[in-house]
């Protein structure tokens, strides 16, 4: 349904896109144009007048407010389709693989460089290259002497 809307926004977007584009091109340009009129005299009463413009202006000042707002709920729009899916791809991995689901993704896991049961080789990857860490080797069954005293 989301993608369906999104997708029902982005021909909307589209379309205001064409009709701005046609909006601009279709203006005259205005014979007061220069820097040094636009830094005082008319352009300021042109913009900022009341009742200033044609009606050609008041609908390309509407079509760029409405581009500005489509695409502002449409990018907010596809960050949530983009964090769904991803939680559901996480999920079946998950279900495939048979791993446990984690609590919570918000911390990762802390490893202090030793593994915490030296039978189990520690597998370490840096930028492009994997090392594995062998088994520690196994100790003397006798206990260690303890100092004289």
């Amino acid at each position: 349904m989301m993608s369906f809307f999104i997708g029902l926004l982005t021909v909307t977007l589209v379309l205001d896109c064409l009709l701005l584009i046609l909006l601009v091109l279709i203006q005259l340009p205005k014979k007061e144009a220069g820097a040094g009129i636009a830094f005082g005299g008319g352009a300021t009463d042109a913009l900022f007048g009341a009742g200033s413009g044609t009606a050609l202006t008041k609908i390309t000042k509407y079509a760029a407010g409405g581009f500005l707002a489509l695409s502002l709920v449409l990018s907010v729009l596809r960050a949530q389709q983009a964090g769904e899916s991803g939680r559901r791809l996480e999920e079946e991995l998950r279900k495939k693989s048979g791993a446990q689901p984690v609590a919570s993704t918000s911390r990762p896991p802390t490893n202090s460089g030793a593994s915490a049961n030296p039978s189990i080789p520690l597998l370490t990857v840096s930028s492009n290259t994997v090392t594995t860490n062998p088994p520690a080797p196994a100790t003397a069954t006798n206990p260690p002497e303890a100092p004289p005293k």
